[in-house]
Formats: structure tokens, sequence, C-alpha cells
């Protein structure tokens, strides 16, 4: 004997449902979405705490416009580009509060990584996400923008409020560190 499974909504009519406010459906969404929302926070600002606080206020803020979301393209596309400018809102406010706070130690920083280190089997993955985290907050940005998450450097530059020019140089600065610290 069988059992039948009820089959999966689609991913159109939980985004239906959820704009009736269908929590239940909002729920599915945030399960089917939350894991790729959280690793592009994660790349942009290299804190898991951080990452996931921020990964709530996407959906948060998805929860609230989710009217705006027109079905033009799928409902990943709309979450993936909502959470970029959450972030890079947030980066340019932590930005703002940072030139009042004293920088940390960069030797204890260091040292407080080399204590954390992972068993040798998972290390060259590891090492180039902390080579990444490692990076200066701009150049890390624009890195993962444009060589992680493809975005055009013309487009990062309107989206951060910076010159072109200024986009290309970071990532630039960042390649080079990424090779110097793989090394």
């Amino acid at each position: 004997m069988t059992v039948a499974v009820p089959p999966q909504p689609s991913e159109e009519a939980l985004v239906d449902a959820a704009r009736g406010g269908d929590q239940r459906a909002f729920e599915q969404l945030y399960r089917d979405h939350a894991g790729r929302v959280y690793g592009l926070c994660l790349r942009l600002v290299a804190d898991p705490t951080e990452a996931e606080q921020l990964t709530q206020d996407a959906f948060v803020q998805a929860w609230r416009k989710l009217d705006r979301f027109d079905g033009q393209s799928a409902l990943g596309t709309w979450l993936h580009r909502l959470t970029t400018n959450l972030v890079l809102d947030w980066l340019r406010a932590r930005g703002r509060r940072r030139q009042r706070e004293e920088p940390l130690d960069p030797v204890e920083e260091a040292d407080r990584l080399r204590q954390t280190a992972p068993p040798a089997r998972v290390i060259d993955r590891l090492e180039l996400e902390r080579a990444i985290a490692a990076l200066p907050d701009g150049a890390r940005t624009v890195f993962v923008l444009a060589e992680v998450e493809g975005y055009p450097l013309k487009e990062i530059a309107a989206r951060m409020g910076v010159a072109e020019g200024t986009v290309k140089a970071q990532n630039h600065r960042a390649r080079r560190l990424l090779r110097e610290a793989l090394r």
C-alpha cells in the first residue's frame, strides 16, 4: 500500500498565499530561500552573527514588501536584490559607526583566527573563506558582488554610490590581497 503525498504548492502559489497573510506559506518560502540569503550575507559581512541578523532583517523586509514583488523574476532573484541592498545599507551605516570606533589589533585578530583552526581536511575551502573575510570592507564587498555574485562593476558602483573607477580599484586590490593570502 502506497501513501499519497500531497503535492508541494508552487512558489507562485506560496507567494500569493503569503501576500494574503498566510504565515505558513511565508515560512515555507523562508525555508526554501534562507540558506542562499544567509550565504550572501555571510560573504558580504564576514561575520556569522551579523549574517544571521541580516538574514532575519532581509526576510522581515521581504514580508513587508512582498506586495511589491511583481513576479517578473524568480522570487530568489528578488530576494537576492533586496538582501544585497539591505547589506550595502548596513555596511554604509557600519562604516560611519567605525569612524568613531577604535580598530582591532590585526595581530590579536590573526592569533584568534589561528586558535580556531579547522581540521586539515577542509582547510582549502575555509582558507579561501577566511581570506575573503579578512579583506578590507570595501574590497570584500566589491569582490563578493563582482566575482561571487556576478554583478557588473558599473552596477556595483551605482549601488554603493561611488565611482566605477573606485570599484575597479577595490576589485583589483581584493584579487591582489587574496593571491598574497593564499600563497
